[in-house]
């Protein structure tokens, strides 16, 4: 087998090199920034609000520059858009490490989280709904797979990097991964323009329809904006939720008793419970349709929330929480690709990806500050109960969908 059937688009090399940018794209983009952020705040000698309100910044600039992305997706392919994307990344990754002001950081920042929606699972499952077509469900739930050892391999890489380095050279040393791992790989592995049909549309015009598989029926008109609001209703819901854990939950568990070595514990099984749905859901989610998993996935997260509510939270409730949250957010991670695949269908997906994205990325750059002032203002228990509410709100809004797309 030659080396355009391993690594051409939509052949042997197009999950296994998509999942390496996107581990190296969450691990230095996104997941390095908390290791660094504390030698960052001392560097740079201001306050951490500076440090975080610029990365909120930056979550920011991304939300809003989502639909756009998308848009050249469909228009001009996911070759040419994810391989400027880690060309750009490595730029504002050396920029940051040589930012030397606010101003310089924060138009860092906002540089990183732009180019970071050319490249990130948004982008990706472009790629493999354009290489793969209404199909790509398996090669959605496969990449995730991959991607969830991005934190795992860069948390502690960052961290032992650390004892080296500083982080203006770490983020140098990320610059190059970019430009000389990611670019390369996605001008081999992506494929260049998107289908102009879904492939059972062409087979049906191409031979009369006889002996074609029918063409899967997709939403339109008012079902499709209905089923669009739910899902960017729950999609943002849910993103409030993970975007404030993934920044406090280490606080919140010692708030709730715990020490901090078992709450760092609790905290690092997240990860792996991330993998091990993915993977039941890589083997065994065939038989469900992608809205089926969509809500029973987004149930889990309100149940394993409300299990620190209980009383006194020891550590076998603390990682029964774990594992149902970390389950639950793997799964999302597929959900994000595969639902709005099986109600919209594959045409213009990159533009729907951008449009759903965009009030979740607003959500998920305010969450850590909100929950932080609820933590401090409120407490513990009523600031854990709203995120138990909103998660079951998300968990509604995709059982109405499951509902009304059968």
């Amino acid at each position: 087998m030659g080396p355009s059937r391993l690594l051409g688009p939509g052949h042997a090399g197009l999950i296994p090199g998509l999942g390496v940018t996107q581990v190296v794209g969450y691990g230095t983009l996104y997941y390095a920034f908390a290791v660094l952020a504390p030698r960052m705040t001392e560097s740079l000698g201001w306050a951490p609000e500076w440090t975080f309100g610029g990365f909120a910044l930056g979550l920011l600039a991304g939300g809003a520059l989502a639909p756009w992305t998308g848009t050249l997706i469909d228009r001009y392919g996911t070759r040419p858009v994810m391989t400027a994307g880690s060309a750009l990344a490595a730029l504002a990754l050396f920029g940051l490490s040589e930012a030397r002001g606010l101003v310089g950081y924060c138009l860092a920042m906002i540089a990183i989280q732009a180019v970071s929606t050319m490249i990130f699972y948004d982008a990706a499952f472009a790629a493999l709904t354009q290489a793969r077509g209404a199909g790509a469900r398996r090669s959605i739930s496969q990449l995730t797979l991959i991607g969830g050892f991005a934190s795992t391999l860069f948390w502690p890489l960052t961290s032992w990097l650390l004892g080296s380095l500083d982080w203006r050279e770490i983020y140098k040393l990320y610059a190059l991964l970019h430009l000389l791992l990611c670019v390369p790989l996605h001008l081999l592995v992506l494929p260049g323009r998107a289908r102009s049909a879904p492939a059972g549309a062409a087979r049906a015009s191409a031979g009369g329809g006889a002996g074609a598989p029918p063409e899967p029926a997709y939403l339109e008109g008012p079902a499709r904006r209905r089923a669009f609001l739910l899902l960017a209703a729950s999609f943002s819901l849910q993103g409030f939720v993970v975007s404030a854990l993934s920044v406090h939950m280490l606080t919140l568990l010692q708030d709730l008793g715990l020490g901090a070595a078992v709450a760092v514990g609790i905290g690092a099984m997240v990860g792996p419970s991330q993998v091990a749905g993915r993977l039941v859901e890589m083997l065994f989610g065939k038989a469900l349709p992608p809205v089926t998993t969509a809500w029973v996935s987004g149930a889990l997260m309100p149940l394993g929330l409300a299990l620190l509510l209980w009383g006194s939270v020891g550590t076998a409730v603390a990682g029964a929480f774990a594992i149902a949250y970390g389950i639950s957010m793997g799964l999302s991670s597929i959900v994000r690709g595969t639902v709005p695949l099986q109600l919209f269908g594959p045409r213009g997906y990159g533009a729907m990806m951008g449009r759903l994205s965009a009030p979740g990325l607003v959500v998920k750059a305010a969450a850590p500050l909100v929950f932080a002032v609820l933590l401090e203002r409120v407490g513990t228990t009523p600031s854990t109960l709203l995120l138990v509410l909103l998660s079951l709100v998300a968990t509604v809004a995709l059982f109405l969908l499951a509902r009304a797309s059968r």
